[in-house]
């Protein structure tokens, strides 16, 4: 893989978003790659856990500026159909997607800037620990565009309608010590403890017995869509789709800082 960079300890699969001098960003080739692996990963028997981290001063800072997720084939340009661009703004969605529904249990490892889709990427993993020094926001707004990727639902499942109103519309950065107060995330080590801390957490659940481990996994996950009728984010790329072509939309995501 391109993007990605893979250490296996035991049943532990560490899983590294491996674009560090663009802060790991996210282009489509890493939402591909993730999806697959993930997806491998469900038969991957002999793997209790699975860490996501990223290389470099951050877990990840969100969509690739230079290079957008799907956008090529998401342009209305020659030769590119409607479903393919429909496929292609799907392409965050289904990654997250088969995160989330990975039996083995996940952590996302998270320090520096995780931002936008990289925050997309964790909230889709079952526990989430994070150094001090992280900074965590969903600017999707302020970029003309809705939080997509089946995101919005996991955020209001994780911390709450109100706090995810919070988050979603002002788009305020908050440090790691308020993403712990309001349930974003797990734990708030030192940036010099956390490897040993998610060391520790994935050895814990390997450790338990396999079958009652993956039970409680998928009946949290089947708790989680009781209200449910149907998968609403199934969507989100068509509301990606639109607010996107909007020319605010391109100039701010244009002009954004990463």
């Amino acid at each position: 893989m391109e993007t990605l960079e893979l250490e296996r300890a035991g049943p532990v699969l560490h899983v590294w978003l491996a674009r560090p001098a663009r802060r790991n960003a996210l282009n489509g080739l890493a939402l591909e790659e993730i999806e697959t692996l993930f997806g491998q990963l469900q038969t991957d028997f002999a793997t209790r856990v699975v860490v996501l981290g990223g290389r470099g001063p951050s877990f990840c800072a969100g969509a690739d500026r230079d290079d957008p997720p799907g956008s090529r084939r998401m342009r209305r340009s020659e030769g590119v159909s409607e479903r393919e661009r429909r496929y292609a703004a799907q392409l965050g969605r289904r990654a997250c997607a088969a995160i989330g529904a990975l039996e083995a249990v996940t952590i996302a490892r998270l320090h520096g800037h995780v931002l936008g889709g990289g925050l997309a990427l964790a909230l889709a993993c079952d526990f989430r620990l994070a150094a001090e020094d992280t900074r965590l926001a969903l600017p999707e707004v302020d970029l003309g565009v809705p939080l997509t990727w089946g995101a919005t639902p996991r955020l209001i499942h994780e911390i709450g309608a109100a706090r995810a109103r919070e988050l979603l519309l002002l788009g305020d950065a908050v440090d790691a010590e308020r993403a712990a107060q309001i349930g974003l995330v797990h734990r708030v080590l030192p940036a010099h403890a956390l490897d040993a801390a998610v060391g520790e957490l994935a050895a814990r659940i390997a450790a338990k017995p396999e079958i009652a481990v993956h039970m409680t996994k998928t009946q949290l996950r089947a708790y989680a869509q009781r209200a449910a009728l149907g998968d609403v984010s199934e969507a989100d790329g068509d509301l990606l789709l639109g607010a996107s072509s909007v020319g605010v939309a391109r100039e701010a995501f244009r002009r954004r800082e990463a």
